[in-house]
């Protein structure tokens, strides 16, 4: 078996769960947060870095490692892990999100998704049986089944005949993948913001007996109040015994919200994103450090924090690096931003183990500054 998962306890204020995932490359504490290595590698990180600041899997993504440097030289370099000097597990998004995103330049088929490569405008295509080929050939440890990311907001129409797209690609995924005992493919649930739907999707994908399933089309644009909502009557449609992962969520409160709701894995850009543009996440809310206001703050970024750059550097030196674009501000904020959402998730299985996850959470946004 590529994957077996381990449910250890279940909250009795919530249905958060402790959980372990087995794979090829390790085991990995659920809930877990995923940091995204787009492009074989998480921006501006080494390897020994991430695995410092406690990461235990990272996300890299199908589409663009397809389109640069191409999955047959990472397949000749020995796969992803080799490549990119990464031994831990690693998750491949399908590539649906990516061409979901590029709009104009995309057009959908039953038999894939003809588009534009936003490097360089030439056709490209891909397929489900494409999708799980390519995430073959990267090697990675669970692959994700190619799917059409349903947009917010959509009538429903519209979202049945996408979230039955959905459904009949997983099958074709599910067909085409032959490498079962190396890597485990997720089916993901779609049907916009629709309970008769995602309860179909749920129902349709259970039937084809996936080692996990992820959530997808939420967190696209959707108050934060109905992206709960979905997960309340989506969630336990989904088996006990296997990981749930909720696809692009990275701010404390939705992670909070989600692991409430019973979701074990969760992965989002932003840690990293806003990082590059001089925001720090902090126990008391967001600090943009390249403010004026910083010049001669000569604290670390979070008092509260474990982390490389609050043991070693102040505001004030972080916000110079950035006013004279050095490099090096980008990287100790990332440092600090991926170390705050890992360490967030520690607290947060912790606080699940000791049965007051509720009190924590309640804590935790009284100093980030949320109502």
């Amino acid at each position: 078996m590529a994957l077996e998962f381990e449910l250890i306890k279940e909250s009795k204020d919530s249905k958060a769960r402790l959980g372990k995932i087995k794979t090829p490359h390790g085991e990995i504490e659920t809930p877990i947060f995923m940091p995204v290595g787009t492009q074989a590698t998480v921006k501006t990180m080494t390897p020994e870095e991430l695995e410092g600041l406690g990461s235990q899997i990272i996300l890299s993504n199908t589409y663009h490692l397809h389109l640069r440097p191409g999955e047959d030289l990472i397949e000749e370099a020995g796969g992803l892990h080799k490549f990119m000097n990464w031994d831990k597990p690693i998750l491949t998004d399908s590539g649906g999100f990516q061409v979901f995103s590029l709009g104009d330049m995309r057009t959908i088929k039953e038999e894939g998704v003809e588009f534009r490569s936003h490097i360089d405008g030439s056709k490209q295509f891909i397929s489900p049986e494409k999708a799980v080929e390519i995430q073959t050939s990267l090697g990675s440890d669970i692959m994700m089944c190619f799917d059409e990311c349903t947009p917010y907001p959509a009538d429903y129409e519209y979202s049945k005949k996408s979230m039955e797209r959905t459904t009949r690609w997983a099958q074709r995924c599910k067909e085409h993948h032959k490498n079962t005992e190396e890597q485990a493919l997720f089916g993901i649930v779609q049907g916009g913001m629709y309970k008769d739907l995602r309860e179909q999707s749920a129902k349709d994908l259970i039937e084809m007996n996936f080692p996990g399933y992820a959530i997808g089309g939420l967190s696209v644009g959707e108050p934060l109040d109905l992206m709960c909502e979905v997960l309340d009557y989506t969630t336990p449609l989904l088996p006990k015994d296997k990981p749930r992962y909720l696809m692009g969520v990275g701010t404390p409160d939705y992670l909070f919200e989600a692991v409430i709701r019973g979701i074990d894995m969760a992965d989002c850009v932003l840690p990293t994103r806003i990082a590059r543009n001089g925001t720090a996440m902090t126990s008391k809310g967001r600090v943009v450090v390249r403010n004026a206001k910083f010049k001669r703050d000569f604290t670390p970024l979070d008092h509260d924090c474990d982390c490389y750059t609050c043991q070693n550097y102040s505001r004030a030196y972080i916000r110079h690096l950035f006013n004279v674009n050095e490099i090096l501000g980008a990287r100790l904020v990332t440092i600090h931003n991926l170390r705050f959402l890992i360490r967030l998730m520690e607290n947060i299985r912790k606080s699940i183990k000791d049965d007051c996850l509720l009190e924590y959470k309640d804590q935790f946004y009284k100093e980030y500054g949320y109502k």
